[in-house]
């Protein structure tokens, strides 16, 4: 039996017939590029180097990730996606913001 992580209020039953309570996917549906308000940060990783932080995309992993992805290869750099951010390496902020605003992102510069 595979352990499941997402359920509730019951550690072990012995009734054969019983269904456990699932937290479910609260994943929230993805709004439309023109209703997106991204901001972009830059800020300073471990050893010194930069990184182009994006904050406040709304939608689900697959469509964050695809997202992340497309901007990396529009930069040429390395990057990565987690906890609904997009990191990208090194200070690309202008190039993000360019690229973003032609997919129809609402995106402003934020932070020093």
């Amino acid at each position: 039996m595979a352990k499941d992580k997402n359920r509730v209020n019951v550690v072990y039953s012995t009734n054969p017939n019983f269904k456990y309570e699932d937290l479910g996917e609260n994943e929230a549906t993805t709004l439309p590029p023109g209703k997106q308000e991204l901001k972009i940060f830059l800020d300073r990783m471990g050893g010194g180097k930069m990184v182009s932080r994006i904050t406040g995309f709304i939608g689900t992993t697959v469509d964050i990730e695809a997202l992340g992805k497309t901007l990396k290869q529009k930069c040429g750099v390395g990057g990565n996606v987690k906890d609904g951010l997009i990191l990208i390496q090194g200070d690309n902020r202008d190039k993000l913001i360019a690229l973003l605003t032609k997919e129809g992102y609402k995106v402003k510069k934020a932070g020093g």
